[in-house]
């Protein structure tokens, strides 16, 4: 398949796709990414094309009732831009919430009311503002550097980053232990379906030396019948050849 060619099939592939990530309230670009691994694209190529297609299709009824997508669901949303009035006051929002404990991540989701694009929209926006701040460290890891100051007595400011800093090492902990227990899962998934497999394949070969059998058995049952018919016939030749002799006997007696 040409890459520039987009089939009918992939199309609605695609749109098949991103109505599965929506659904489930993940990003369009792990959506876009999934489906440029499945045809060899570019996720970038991807995005745009869909973002064409939608136009394209609203203008052509036949094509859309043909691939047969519910455009309702693929809907283009306009960016709404934030005042500085707002955008600040979004910011000490999440920053109040990370005080309290509760993750960036979290926090844009529920400021968001569970709209994936606005929480990363928030998150991002979130990043740039904490950029601007300059906080007075770097997190490096586990390992957390101070600058040198006459003054030993730490600001709220970097109170609040040294917090955050804390607040990120243990989700990134909390992460590597998932990832460890999903990998333990996974193996143990995948050593089911060889074993699986395996045994499939065992009872494929079974299968087919009782089909092998059974042919032969039919074929031997078929020269059985064919011998019994074979020595039926025989035998009532010979049945007929003695009558005929008892016959021609009587007939010169008399």
């Amino acid at each position: 398949m040409k890459k520039g060619i987009w089939k009918n099939q992939e199309v609605k592939d695609l749109f098949s796709i991103v109505e599965d990530f929506k659904n489930s309230n993940k990003a369009l670009k792990e959506a876009f990414a999934e489906h440029a691994r499945k045809y060899g694209r570019r996720p970038n190529s991807v995005r745009n094309y869909y973002y064409h297609e939608i136009d394209n299709l609203s203008a052509d009824d036949a094509r859309l009732k043909k691939l047969g997508i519910d455009l309702s669901k693929h809907e283009k949303s306009e960016i709404a831009y934030f005042t500085e009035g707002e955008q600040k006051a979004l910011m000490e929002r999440i920053d109040r919430m990370v005080r309290d404990g509760v993750s960036v991540r979290k926090a844009c989701f529920t400021l968001s009311n569970g709209d994936v694009t606005k929480m990363l929209r928030y998150q991002n926006k979130y990043r740039n503002y904490l950029s601007k701040q300059k906080p007075k460290f770097e997190d490096k890891g586990n390992i957390i550097k101070f600058t040198n100051k006459k003054n030993s007595s730490i600001t709220d400011g970097e109170l609040q980053a040294l917090f955050m800093g804390l607040v990120r090492l243990v989700k990134r902990n909390a992460m590597q232990e998932l990832d460890s227990s999903f990998k333990v899962q996974l193996d143990k998934a995948n050593a089911n379906l060889r074993k699986a497999l395996v045994e499939m394949s065992g009872k494929e070969k079974e299968l087919q030396l009782l089909k092998t059998n059974f042919i032969k058995a039919k074929e031997e049952n078929l020269s059985l019948r064919q011998e019994i018919v074979a020595l039926r016939c025989d035998k009532a030749e010979k049945l007929k050849n003695k009558l005929n002799k008892v016959k021609n006997k009587s007939a010169m007696e008399d």
